[in-house]
């Protein structure tokens, strides 16, 4: 991660510096009593742009008995969201570790960003529930996508 001198990220709250997109809308039933979409939904959002970014079933990154769990969701709500609408949600890796990775996600509408996240997610067994170390594919995989 930056250390010793490297340069810094580019900031979550630019567009730029994510290489990984989807999308989703903004459904009448996100919204709330202020008429904004409701502060949980951004999670949903999240889990969105994870699932588009470790869920393709040609790579298989996790193993046959193998899951990746959520264990820290952290998000920085910067603007509201109104529906009707669509919004844009880039995914880059933060850090690896032995049993564990860290995303940066950024939500946008247009070139506001609504929001900002950092996940810790680990590699489960799922017989044990006991986290396991990165398969070497899945460390070489999320390597290739740190955000640099």
């Amino acid at each position: 991660m930056n250390e010793g001198g490297a340069s810094a990220l580019p900031s979550a709250t630019e567009r730029g510096s994510y290489a990984i997109w989807t999308h989703d809308i903004l459904r009448y039933g996100d919204t709330d009593r202020q008429g904004h979409v409701n502060n949980a939904v951004f999670a949903t959002f999240c889990e969105s742009g994870r699932v588009l970014f470790l869920f393709d079933e040609k790579l298989s990154l996790a193993g046959p008995n193998d899951n990746f769990a959520v264990v820290r969701l952290e998000i920085d709500f910067r603007a509201e969201l109104f529906y009707p609408g669509r919004i844009d949600i880039g995914t880059r890796v933060l850090g690896i570790g032995r049993t564990s990775f860290r995303l940066g996600q950024g939500i946008f509408n247009g070139d506001t960003c609504a929001a900002t996240s950092e996940s810790v997610l680990v590699l489960m067994d799922e017989t044990t529930r006991k986290a396991k170390p990165l398969a070497p594919q899945l460390r070489a995989w999320l390597e290739e996508r740190l955000a640099r």
